[in-house]
């Protein structure tokens, strides 16, 4: 598979570089058209209808973050210098449209599709990628900027008492809003744990522990959390990347605390993503606690991620049969990549969802960025593992 794969993951990083990452300074799409970011060059364009060819934005601040993310963990495994520096290029957009003084000094500006509300969530996931760059380019004007804006999540949206975050912070007004998803443990990344390690504060690894313990006490089905939102408990439907966000990080939450009732909740991730993977590798939004799903409305990215855990898995435990799941995963990713389009904002992207047709013959077919982003994590990361054996 290595060298297919290698092939696949130099399209993706292409589609990403040439065609999603802006270089012409425009907002993207209707929504983006409201978010008052200072630059939008470097942003990752995210939304791409293929029946009428227009792009939106939803989360470019933290999409954008994981495509460094992508960048700088492709360039490791291509051994290709040039994808750090649009990783670098990326990574602009993200410091130029944050709070550098004032009482929110560190905020990242996070929106989704709410233009005055900073999703905490999506600042999670923003900075994983900065700090990443600092490591393989030795700038730490990345790390602080990551380290500054955890912070300022602890201060403003973190109640040690409840062990959870506010979930959507209005930036415009300071205080919290009532909308959207409410209260929720976050771990995601497990960026707590690389300020922790970074500046030898306390504080940070406290606040990951404490939100890692949350899950646990709120853990199900095994090895998810449908309590919290996205996941629906009134329909009994799993977000695909919530056993990402919230599962995977238990393995480093273990690491760092030596405790193993954090490694078995990774574990139980893992088999979660067993079972829920297609047997052809795919993956659908529409996955429920039975792990019967809908018909379509498919997340190629939940398959990446999937893939992802699967390797986190197999370097901690050397355990061969994962190998048959990880392989499964990428073959389908590489199923639902463009090679050959008509439509040149296509060539190398990986298709994220198929809709439902709503009685018309336009394409079902629909791209978000996060498919061809969590791809090149999950090729990356497979090539760095399995290359050399």
């Amino acid at each position: 598979m290595t060298e297919e794969l290698r092939k696949s993951l130099i399209s993706a990083c292409s589609w990403l570089t040439d065609v999603a990452q802006v270089k012409d300074n425009q907002p993207v799409g209707p929504r983006g058209q409201e978010m008052a970011f200072n630059l939008w060059n470097g942003a990752i364009r995210g939304e791409y209808r293929v029946s009428t060819k227009e792009w939106d934005s939803f989360g470019p601040t933290w999409h954008t973050g994981q495509a460094v993310k992508a960048l700088v963990m492709a360039a490791s495994a291509l051994d290709n210098p040039k994808l750090l520096d649009d990783a670098k290029y990326s990574a602009e957009f993200i410091m130029a449209n944050r709070a550098t003084e004032g009482q929110d000094a560190g905020a990242i500006w996070a929106f989704e599709n709410c233009t005055d509300l900073i999703c905490t969530s999506g600042v999670l996931e923003t900075v994983d990628g900065l700090f990443m760059l600092a490591e393989d380019t030795g700038d730490a004007k990345y790390s602080t900027a990551a380290t500054d804006a955890l912070s300022w999540i602890m201060d403003k949206t973190y109640n040690s008492e409840e062990r959870l975050f506010e979930d959507h912070y209005n930036y415009s007004k300071h205080r919290f809003s009532k909308r959207k998803l409410g209260k929720r443990p976050l771990i995601d990344d497990a960026v707590f744990l690389k300020s922790w390690k970074l500046t030898g504060k306390e504080i940070f690894k406290k606040v990951a522990v404490e939100s890692a313990e949350m899950l646990l006490e709120n853990e199900g089905p095994a090895g998810n959390w449908i309590k919290y939102g996205p996941c629906s408990a009134e329909n009994q439907r799993i977000h695909p990347r919530h056993a990402f966000w919230w599962g995977m990080p238990m393995l480093d939450i273990y690491k760092a605390t030596g405790d193993e009732k954090f490694l078995e909740c990774f574990f139980r991730s893992v088999d979660w993503y067993k079972q829920a993977l297609r047997r052809d590798g795919g993956f659908i939004r529409g996955t429920y606690t039975d792990f019967n799903t809908d018909s379509l409305g498919h997340a190629t990215s939940g398959s990446a991620c999937a893939v992802i855990t699967f390797l986190k898995y197999y370097q901690h435990t050397g355990d061969e049969k994962i190998i048959k799941y990880i392989e499964r995963g990428l073959d389908y990713c590489m199923k639902m990549q463009f090679t050959n389009p008509k439509d040149p904002n296509l060539k190398g992207a990986i298709l994220e969802k198929v809709l439902y047709p709503e009685g018309t013959d336009r394409s079902p077919y629909y791209i978000r960025d996060v498919g061809t982003i969590f791809f090149i994590q999950a090729a990356s990361l497979y090539l760095q593992v399995f290359a050399k054996k």
